[in-house]
């Protein structure tokens, strides 16, 4: 069973970084894209950011080049550095992991991953 294990949430002044960590607890078969959602209270989640076994990253529209996200793919793991935090930016950041399975020439979504979250508080 595939767990993903977050690390590095915190409190921030605005302004301020944070650099979030996903490790899964083992290698993820069919590993298709990890990354970062958001959820705020009363709010879906959004995406935040989400790097591809071959693509570029992508990010949410918020985001607006504050924040990297990196791979280290032979490790499992993923981090989020976080730049120029705003109190907007406050809520659980869950890891999540897309699968995609191929047979016969033809892909499908496999089973995703979530992680339990990890709480960003951005205030002064």
């Amino acid at each position: 069973q595939v767990q993903l294990l977050e690390s590095g949430g915190g409190w921030v002044q605005p302004g301020g970084s944070l650099r979030l960590s996903c490790a899964s607890s083992q290698t993820i078969p069919n590993l298709n894209m990890m990354g970062w959602k958001r959820q705020n209270a009363g709010s879906q989640r959004e995406l935040v950011a989400g790097i591809s076994t071959d693509g570029p990253p992508i990010y949410g529209e918020f985001v607006k080049g504050r924040f990297t996200i990196s791979r280290d793919f032979a490790k499992n793991t993923i981090y989020l550095q976080m730049d120029n935090l705003q109190p907007e930016d406050t809520g659980v950041y869950h890891c999540y992991v897309v699968t995609v399975e191929t047979s016969g020439g033809t892909s499908r979504l496999g089973k995703d991953y979530w992680g339990n979250g990890t709480l960003v508080t951005v205030s002064s």
